[in-house]
């Protein structure tokens, strides 16, 4: 029987509470998940990639179903090489999907054979992103309904190196 194998794409800069919940969710539809770690143009990176595979690391544990990787050049190729044909993307609100829609049917027209699903966000992380944590800790605000322990305890130390505020 083939393996069920999918790729969940972030930036996880930081990764939140929403990221585990649809990472503990692919994992209930898919046999592996690879979290892709991928850099953003737009954003510029609170955490190195080393740094943000390591949070993720520490919290999936040593889940052999999970694999954690960076990759650069476009995801649908990133996808195709490591023998996948389904990219998984969170979605939050309706301004979510308009963006996320454009991305896929791009990827459908670059590579047709992948597919990109879908996961509505769980109630309690509609309103959360990366960005919002990192504006919240920066302004010395209290991030534990957030993130996990270990990294709220990693943004409190990124912001007390004297980080801008």
């Amino acid at each position: 029987m083939k393996k069920r194998l999918a790729v969940y794409p972030g930036s996880f800069d930081p990764v939140t509470y929403g990221h585990l919940d649809i990472i503990r969710r692919g994992l209930e539809v898919f046999d592996h998940l690879i979290i892709a770690v991928a850099g953003n143009a737009e954003k510029s990176g609170l955490f190195s990639f080393e740094e943000r595979i390591g949070l993720i690391r520490e919290l999936v544990g040593d889940d052999p179903r999970v694999t954690i990787e960076t990759f650069k050049g476009l995801l649908v190729d990133y996808v195709v090489s490591r023998g996948a044909r389904v990219i998984i993307r969170g979605l939050r609100a309706v301004s979510d999907f308009e963006y996320e829609f454009q991305l896929a049917q791009t990827n459908r027209a670059i590579h047709s054979e992948v597919e990109t699903v879908f996961m509505m966000t769980s109630v309690p992380y509609v309103y959360l992103s990366s960005s919002v944590v990192k504006t919240v800790a920066g302004l010395g605000g209290p991030v534990d309904s957030f993130v996990p322990p270990p990294v709220r305890a990693a943004l409190e130390k990124k912001f007390a190196e004297g980080l801008p505020r």
